[in-house]
């Protein structure tokens, strides 16, 4: 096994990111950062190497340390050992409170009733 890997693959394949092409655009998008600088989809990740990484969907920047570099997507409980998460209690907190609040919003367009609840809570009909 080689002891370095491009960072939009490996990122990819510990499962950082749903799609290779997500994680090179994170990349692109200067999101990914390495020691405050941001990191190009092609740039070599050693052991070590400290990351933060912005959680695919939703607000927030998980801190993850390099153990071991791959290239290729494994099981999830193998791409675990691949990296250390750093991230603080609390930004897991955070994500999770965001994740319940866009589940209990309605998707699409309101009901009649939600409609009705909504100019309540306006005041429109006070």
């Amino acid at each position: 096994m080689s002891d370095e890997a491009r960072a939009d693959k490996w990122l990819w394949a510990v499962r950082l990111f749903p799609t290779r092409g997500a994680a090179a655009e994170a990349c692109a998008a200067g999101k990914v950062k390495r020691r405050g600088h941001a990191l190009k989809a092609a740039s070599t990740l050693h052991p070590g190497d400290e990351l933060e990484v912005p959680f695919p969907a939703g607000p927030g920047l998980r801190m993850v340390r390099v153990l071991r570099v791959i290239e290729r997507r494994v099981a999830a409980a193998e791409a675990r050992t691949c990296h250390d998460d750093l991230t603080p209690a609390g930004v897991h907190a955070q994500q999770l409170a965001w994740h319940e609040a866009r589940r209990d919003a309605p998707a699409g367009r309101p009901t009649k009733k939600h409609r009705r609840e909504i100019e309540r809570f306006r005041g429109f009909f006070q």
